[in-house]
């Protein structure tokens, strides 16, 4: 019992842990030194994505689902969970390079604008 509620956990922390890298460029205009967190977090993601490899957080949650007594599902935390709700058909490797690019662009804008405000800001 408990190994299913540390797997559900762990979903969540992985759900989590999507949003802060899609969206945590956001955080940082608010506030200025989570770059420091977020930054490698949206590299990580893009690499995952770029890549196609599994998530740890991925593998922990089969193990712990395994050890509960449940069966691990087939594919990724993405493919598993994410996907049907966004996507209705399956993750392909062209479209999970374009969820790593979006990823990129998207913080990639936000960090270019902060960067850009910053120097604004010491004229």
């Amino acid at each position: 019992m408990i190994y299913r509620i540390l797997a559900d956990l762990v979903v969540t922390i992985h759900l989590a842990f999507i949003i802060f890298v899609v969206f945590g460029g956001f955080l940082t205009i608010r506030w200025n030194r989570l770059w420091i967190f977020h930054l490698p977090s949206a590299i990580w993601g893009a690499l995952i994505e770029f890549q196609g490899w599994l998530c740890p957080l991925t593998t922990l949650e089969w193990r712990l689902r395994r050890i509960g007594g449940q069966s691990a599902y087939e594919h990724g935390f993405i493919e598993h969970y994410i996907v049907p709700i966004v996507y209705p058909d399956r993750l392909t490797p062209e479209l999970q390079t374009g969820l790593g690019a979006a990823v990129l662009v998207l913080n990639g804008t936000i960090y270019c604008w902060l960067l850009w405000r910053r120097r604004r800001d010491k004229r």
